[in-house]
């Protein structure tokens, strides 16, 4: 099959990630972006008076264009039923509809599937108001020596939502500003309250078909804003993949991805689409911390520098229940992603409209490739317009010369007030000198 118009939603850094990749396949005829970045622009065609939560401008748009395809890139328009409205209009569409995709948008109810599929996961507490949660934390803070207590909001937070507390000042504060003051919005109605697992974190992701599935390399993401995983969280500073210590690819396989799968089938909501468990390995094993119901951002950038396969074919094989049929071929290097944020992120008070230099140098470095996540074209210039703004990527045979080669790319770009983590992968080298 050749010649497909495919319709891609989205306009962040795992958006442009996508299309690179996708702009590749022999099997495309169009790609549009909706609404796109700057960095989309060079690869397909935007379209930016198209809004990821226009669901009605989307199917309009699907029917109008006689799209083969949409994918949708983001986690909110899949909580809106974006997927079941396309379905609706005969469109086929890479990615859950809204009753698959509540295993991200409501964590509440990910906790209790995973409970009915025995799916390993930290015990928890759900928190339905202010007063009750204060409780509970006073409570918690009370004993000596008490862990530290992570608590999240129940919906969508822009991977901000979540809020690992150490003291009992710290989880009043989180409570304050995810219930009282609202700062998430409807999505701080309902807390969950968990003890912190020690470990280290690592990304899955598994793309589905409702029935089978194919499980991708450990991917490492780096949360914290500043370096030595200090500060609070952000959507992601920086990723590195494959993980070198990661050896728990078939208990992921097992207990992780597999009986979820199974959980949202057998309740009549097969799950079409990225399926993204954050996991984290404690003593125990693999603790799933969350899942996702779209691709990871920025784990897809890394991601897509060592996919080797036609990955247009592979989803929609997914779409069309096919999955079983296809193989996925991965690259022997490593891949580092080095994200370079806006001045004040994660806060929503940073400075737009910054001239963003150096790219095209960034580009002639051997291996780089430079994905926007951020960025508009204002008169004619590249400027910043979020709080992720690029997502510098880098390969190499090893980890050490992919985060190398990543950051000589950083180098050559420059914006007033450009931040970035200088560890990204730090701890991995050091537990594995020899990568």
């Amino acid at each position: 099959m050749k010649g497909l118009k495919v319709l891609l939603i989205g306009s962040g850094g795992r958006e442009h990630a996508l299309a690179w990749k996708i702009a590749k396949s022999p099997m495309l005829g169009k790609l549009y972006v909706a609404p796109g970045n700057a960095g989309t622009s060079a690869v397909a065609e935007n379209v930016p008076t198209l809004k990821a939560m226009d669901i009605d401008g989307i199917v309009k748009f699907a029917v109008a264009e006689d799209i083969d395809l949409t994918i949708i890139g983001p986690d909110d328009p899949l909580n809106a039923g974006v997927v079941d409205a396309l379905q609706k209009a005969k469109r086929k569409v890479f990615g859950p509809t809204k009753a698959a995709a509540r295993i991200e948008a409501s964590k509440v109810f990910s906790k209790q599937l995973m409970e009915d599929m025995r799916v390993p996961t930290a015990p928890h507490t759900v928190l339905y108001d202010a007063s009750e949660a204060m409780g509970l934390v006073r409570d918690h803070f009370g004993e000596p020596g008490a862990a530290p207590l992570v608590l999240k909001a129940d919906g969508l937070a822009l991977g901000k939502g979540v809020y690992i507390c150490r003291t009992l000042d710290e989880a009043g504060e989180a409570v304050d500003e995810i219930m009282v003051k609202q700062v998430h919005g409807p999505a701080g109605k309902m807390i969950v309250a968990e003890n912190f697992v020690n470990g280290r974190e690592v990304s899955m992701h598994a793309l589905c078909d409702g029935t089978n599935f194919k499980l991708f390399p450990a991917a490492q993401d780096h949360k914290p804003i500043f370096d030595g995983d200090f500060g609070p969280n952000t959507g992601g500073m920086g990723t590195i993949a494959p993980v070198p210590w990661f050896a728990h690819q078939e208990v992921v396989r097992e207990h992780i991805v597999e009986p979820i799968l199974q959980g949202l089938k057998k309740n009549g909501w097969p799950f079409v689409g990225c399926l993204f468990p954050g996991i984290k390995i404690s003593r125990e094993g693999p603790i799933v911390l969350e899942y996702n119901a779209r691709f990871g951002d920025p784990e897809t950038q890394v991601h897509m520098r060592r996919f080797k396969s036609d990955l247009l074919a592979l989803l929609l094989a997914c779409v069309e229940g096919r999955l079983s049929e296809m193989h996925i071929e991965w690259s022997s290097d490593f891949a580092a992603c080095i994200v370079l944020a806006s001045e004040g992120y994660p806060s929503p008070k940073y400075k737009k409209g910054v001239p963003i230099s150096g790219i095209e140098e960034a580009l002639k470095v051997p291996g780089v490739e430079v994905f926007h996540a951020g960025t508009s074209i204002v008169n004619g210039k590249l400027v910043t317009s979020g709080g992720r703004v690029l997502g510098v990527t880098g390969v190499g045979s090893t980890l050490r010369k992919a985060l190398e080669c990543a950051y000589a790319g950083v180098e050559q770009i420059e914006f007033e007030g450009m931040y970035y983590r200088r560890d990204i992968g730090a701890r991995s080298l050091a537990l594995c000198r020899e990568f």
